[in-house]
């Protein structure tokens, strides 16, 4: 056997193989899609948000808990590398007002096709359409348009995704491959289910804007929309995580006013003018606001402020798991070794969004991606060279 074999052309997995290919290792890249990267390209509709250019503690502390390897792959490669990565691919970036830094070109194409090309120089060879079936004596067995084929190498990197998206072939498929090595996947940066009443159909597909929204300790200023289906955008995935963990989302619909100044705004006399003529005149709260705070609020208690601070949303749950952003669980790190090898499958190494980690929207999962490929990559590289 020689050589290493990637599964998975996504970022973590395109990430290995540069490390292993730099390093004089032949690398074959196999994906089950006809072409690769293709949630990296989606991610690329929306400007491709590859990192978040803030101090590396912060960076750090935006992802919760994380397993030790995870922090150690994203202290070895955050913000400032992934940057001076892109750049060295000669893609100009620049950083928002928030943080979050893009391509100047605000897709992924021109990124990949720079990245393919360097792959290319290195010898990486493609294999497309390929769909990994498991292993076979010691060796890794494909469905591919020529037929079954199993190819053995030296080293394998799994790069295999999540199980959101699959129509971009992140289906989670390969779990059963490993079925006694995952945490269940759960969604995450999701939107979640709400049953509109009658008089809030009007306004679907409005965003809610100057709101504000708590979950537990979480808390956005992002914008959201109300949907056919429920309530989504940056704002709600912001906070998700804890609302998918149990803990009440709640609006602040005047995020701005202290409670003091809201109640004592609702103290002004209100004359012949309706209770929802009153809150516009007084709070200036908008229709879709006003429509919110009748959805939710109803009946009014006598003390309004609170609730307008505070405006519980009543939802069914998560949006489908394949249609989250992305996912939480996978492959447990009491199953992989500190440079994220197998314990029971010596030299198969793992990275990427099938690891059992997740990261909020902003650059995150992404640059954890590339961060994790980058460890796998160069520990499966020392592994063949020192066999």
């Amino acid at each position: 056997m020689t050589g290493a074999l990637v599964i998975g052309a996504g970022p973590a997995g395109l990430m290995a193989a540069e490390l292993m290919a730099a390093r004089g290792i032949a690398v074959t890249v196999a994906d089950a899609m006809p072409s690769v990267g293709r949630k990296f390209l989606m991610a690329g509709k929306s400007g491709l948000n590859l990192t978040k250019d803030e101090p590396l503690e912060t960076f750090l502390a935006a992802y919760g808990d994380l397993p030790a390897p995870m922090v150690a792959a994203l202290r070895a490669f955050g913000p400032s590398a992934v940057m001076d990565w892109a750049q060295g691919l000669g893609q100009p970036l620049f950083t928002g007002s928030t943080g979050r830094v893009f391509p100047t070109v605000m897709k992924a194409s021109p990124l990949l096709r720079a990245w393919l090309a360097r792959l290319a120089d290195g010898g990486v060879q493609l294999r497309t359409r390929w769909r990994w079936q498991g292993w076979d004596d010691g060796g890794l067995r494909f469905d591919t348009p020529d037929g079954p084929q199993v190819m053995r190498r030296k080293v394998t990197v799994l790069a295999l995704g999540g199980a959101s998206w699959a129509r971009l072939g992140s289906d989670g498929s390969w779990v059963q491959h490993l079925p006694d090595a995952v945490t269940p996947f759960a969604p995450a940066n999701m939107g979640f289910v709400v049953l509109w009443s009658d008089h809030m159909m009007r306004f679907l597909g409005a965003p809610i804007k100057s709101v504000a929204l708590r979950s537990g300790s979480q808390y956005s200023r992002g914008e959201c929309i109300v949907s056919k289906d429920g309530i989504e955008g940056g704002g709600v995935y912001a906070v998700s995580r804890a609302v998918r963990d149990g803990a009440q989302l709640t609006l602040d619909l005047r995020p701005d006013w202290p409670l003091d100044r809201v109640r004592a705004a609702l103290q002004k006399p209100r004359g012949k003018a309706s209770l929802s003529n009153h809150l516009r005149k007084v709070l200036r709260l908008d229709p879709l606001r006003l429509a919110l705070l009748a959805e939710f609020g109803r009946p009014y208690p006598d003390d309004l402020a609170p609730l307008i601070k505070a405006l519980p949303i009543r939802h069914e749950g998560p949006r489908p798991l394949d249609e989250a952003i992305s996912t939480a669980g996978g492959l447990r790190f009491d199953c992989l070794t500190d440079n994220l090898m197998l314990r029971d499958r010596p030299g198969v190494f793992c990275a990427g969004e099938m690891l059992d980690w997740e990261a909020p929207t902003g650059g995150y999962l992404i640059n954890g991606c590339l961060a994790t490929g980058r460890v796998a990559g160069t520990a499966a590289a020392r592994y063949a060279t020192d066999l």
